[in-house]
């Protein structure tokens, strides 16, 4: 599916911040770090091409998690504010997904970055990529039923 390209302008918090991109990484990190987590790489790159984005590497319990943010071009040429508002943006996104993290846990707040153990992110993987990589990962592990289980109250047969 190809979506038209977005611009800066078109998105929210765009030129509504005094805090520099910077500070607002250091606020998401300390989210991070809030829940529990540990930092373990940050940073900006701009390539020659004018491409941007900002790299998040951090762990939570067991797992890793790598995020990659891309700063939006600007219509109107104002890289400082669409760095600021990508870095904003960044900031929100992690703050929710600390918080739902509360109730469903890590993994599953932060699925799309979970570096799986191919060096993708579940969110990088294609649908039978992310079957094939991690199978059982989010199965619910529960016995098979046999011939008189109780399930919901009733007593069920099953085929064998």
């Amino acid at each position: 599916m190809n979506e038209k390209q977005k611009y800066a302008e078109e998105l929210p918090y765009f030129l509504t911040s005094t805090s520099s991109a910077d500070a607002w990484m250091d606020k998401a990190c300390t989210e991070i770090k809030r829940y529990g987590g540990k930092i373990l790489n940050e940073g900006f790159v701009r390539e020659q091409s004018g491409r941007a984005a900002f790299l998040l590497e951090f762990q939570i319990a067991d797992d890793n998690f790598h995020l990659v943010w891309q700063v939006l071009k600007s219509k109107s040429g104002n890289d400082k504010a669409a760095k600021i508002q990508a870095a904003t943006t960044l900031y929100h996104d992690v703050k929710a997904k600390c918080l739902r993290a509360a109730w469903v846990g890590a993994r599953a707040a932060f699925l799309e970055w979970l570096m799986l153990p191919g060096g993708q992110t579940a969110g990088q993987a294609t649908t039978p990529e992310l079957q094939q990589a991690i199978p059982d990962l989010f199965r619910p592990r529960l016995p098979a039923l046999t011939s008189g289980d109780i399930v919901d109250g009733e007593s069920r047969e099953v085929d064998e």
